[in-house]
């Protein structure tokens, strides 16, 4: 069984302590690959070194919504240019953040059109944050789409049935996180039951948010195999399958990395 999880920030303080155990310990646990999710692109050298420094390890390079005003706001074209670095596979993760809303909208909205139009130049897909912005994030996603196709996915998916729907209309994939497997996320579950398994993606978010029963812990990739678990559970599935299907998924949409040996 081998697992990739899609989205954990290596570069953050929590996981750098330890970066030998934690990939030993996602060894363990089936993890094949990790893609290390950029936040702030003024930090991307760092994080490129780190997918530099394994051969399981990849990229993306971008500015989270909640950092928009920590930055200068990057071109398109200049976040097309830094992506096209061998292990950088992704562009982001941007979007619109609502809850926290640290940077003027009128400017999220911007910097997030400039990712998507860099998506769509290099043909990489784009990590989607989205909370408390439904709306406006189902709008400018069909607004975008309409202008030019481009391949994404929300990531650590949390939002309502209506933004999911949305999302695999638009051929979007969806990636679910330990919060799937909370207590009490039992609408989250159910939204997992509806969504297609061929659209459907498994991250930890490290070191954020981690799953049942490591609640209070600092999250790892080794964790996402518990996540994968619940989702199995949810699909009615068999973890193999649901950690094939998943994997295929992730190779699909990433698809800059390098077929899986055989």
């Amino acid at each position: 069984m081998m697992l990739i999880d899609t989205h954990c920030h290596l570069d953050f303080p929590e996981l750098t302590a330890d970066r030998a155990g934690v990939l030993a310990r996602a060894r363990g646990a089936g993890v094949g690959r990790m893609v290390t999710i950029c936040t702030e692109i003024e930090k991307y050298p760092t994080i490129r070194a780190i997918a530099e420094s394994a051969d399981n390890i990849f990229c993306s390079v971008g500015t989270h919504p909640n950092h928009a005003t920590d930055e200068r706001e990057f071109s398109a074209q200049e976040i097309a240019d830094l992506a096209a670095h061998e292990k950088c596979v992704a562009i982001g993760e941007a979007g619109l953040d609502y809850h926290y809303d640290r940077a003027p909208r009128e400017l999220a909205h911007r910097v997030f059109r400039a990712h998507i139009e860099a998506a769509r130049e290099t043909g990489l897909p784009l990590v989607i944050h989205t909370r408390d912005a439904d709306e406006d994030m189902a709008a400018i996603l069909a607004d975008e789409m309409a202008k030019g196709a481009f391949k994404a996915l929300l990531h650590c998916f949390s939002s309502s049935r209506a933004l999911a729907e949305k999302g695999v209309e638009l051929g979007l994939y969806v990636s679910f996180s330990g919060i799937v497997t909370f207590k009490n996320s039992h609408e989250l579950r159910d939204i997992a039951k509806n969504v297609p398994l061929e659209r459907m993606l498994v991250e930890t978010d490290a070191p954020f948010l981690a799953p049942t029963p490591y609640r209070g812990k600092t999250n790892e990739p080794a964790f996402v195999a518990r996540t994968a678990e619940v989702l199995a559970e949810v699909k009615g599935i068999e973890l193999e399958a649901l950690a094939e299907i998943t994997t295929a998924n992730a190779l699909n949409l990433f698809d800059k990395m390098p077929p899986l040996a055989a």
